[in-house]
């Protein structure tokens, strides 16, 4: 049973990172509720910056959009806060690599930036997807997404830290090369990780509960989707029955993206460039071998049992539509796997 605040009534939210497919379930969902929704949005957005301005207004069709780049502090200021006043500020935006650079500068800077006008301008509460694998931190775009949670938590506004475990988009990118009769690629067994997959509606709903539900306030909150948690080769292995297909697996070292990213290293010292791209070896690396679960210090493993679930989809479910082509997949900036 939901505890809400008592107020029951419409907000206006202002959402960061609404064009993205969590960001679009969770502007649905605040919207179902009677909601204003006010978006932030880049000219070209979406993957590969595909979407046009209309195509946007499209995706986000009961919103008032405003397009600008959030991580402009004067654009913030003056087209954004300058004349408009919002009650709750929603943000699921993320950098789309994870590189040092863009993780700085949108998972903590921009952010940083518009948290302070909106303490500004008398906003009271922010609910913020983050991620769970920030609890383990050895990436720069983690440290980036802790160094905000910090502040979000110091603000003095009422705040939600939403630390999904995994989402489907992220894990479908074998479908297609498995359709085509290539094997299901492994790190090591395939069962050096495992997580809970939560649906972009699941997860949508859950933030939008964030509003007003106490119980939900003022928490970093990690949620998965239903249960068990599964691994990679659990994942190969449903794909091939649902294909019923033999199981054709290949295994590919985890240690390979981290000598891969020694390389680069070294290259980067000549090349910086180079240097910045080590850091996404690395972050397959993470992924290769780090679960998605709650992760129990004292212990020192992660624990499938402490790890919430919420909604009803699993990522079987969601496998079984993009086989018979009821779904398509949004791709992903960055794919460890692809077909």
């Amino acid at each position: 049973m939901q505890q809400t605040s008592g107020t029951g009534r419409s907000r206006s939210i202002l959402m960061l990172g609404g064009t993205g497919t969590i960001g679009r379930a969770t502007v649905a969902a605040l919207l179902s509720r009677g909601h204003k929704v006010t978006c932030i949005a880049r000219p070209k957005s979406g993957i590969g910056r595909k979407f046009t301005k209309d195509k946007t207004q499209e995706l986000l069709q009961g919103t008032e959009v405003i397009f600008g780049d959030v991580k402009n502090r004067d654009f913030l200021a003056k087209d954004v806060f300058g004349d408009r006043s919002f009650d709750v500020i929603y943000s699921c935006m993320a950098s789309r690599t994870g590189e040092p650079k863009d993780a700085w500068a949108v998972d903590y800077q921009a952010h940083a930036d518009v948290l302070a006008l909106a303490k500004e301008s008398g906003v009271t509460q922010m609910v913020l997807l983050s991620a769970i694998c920030v609890q383990k931190p050895k990436l720069v775009f983690q440290h980036a997404k802790l160094k905000f949670e910090q502040e979000l938590a110091e603000s003095g506004l009422t705040y939600s830290i939403v630390r999904p475990t995994a989402y489907f988009k992220s894990l479908a990118g074998q479908v297609e090369r498995v359709k085509k009769g290539k094997p299901f690629l492994l790190f090591g067994d395939g069962t050096l990780a495992a997580c809970k997959p939560i649906s972009d509606p699941d997860l949508g709903a859950y933030l939008a509960d964030c509003l007003d539900d106490v119980s939900l306030q003022n928490k970093i909150l990690p949620i998965g989707g239903p249960g068990p948690a599964i691994t990679l080769k659990n994942q190969g292995e449903y794909l091939f029955k649902l294909l019923d297909r033999e199981p054709k697996f290949k295994s590919v070292p985890a240690d390979l993206l981290m000598n891969i990213s020694k390389v680069m290293d070294v290259i980067g010292k000549v090349i910086p460039p180079v240097a910045e791209k080590a850091e996404l070896a690395r972050i397959g690396h993470y992924y290769a071998t780090e679960s998605m679960l709650v992760w129990d210090a004292e212990a020192e493993e992660y624990d499938a049992d402490a790890t919430p679930e919420t909604g009803s989809e699993t990522l079987f479910d969601y496998y079984k539509r993009l086989v018979e082509g009821k779904e398509k997949a949004e791709r992903v900036d960055v794919a460890m796997f692809s077909d």
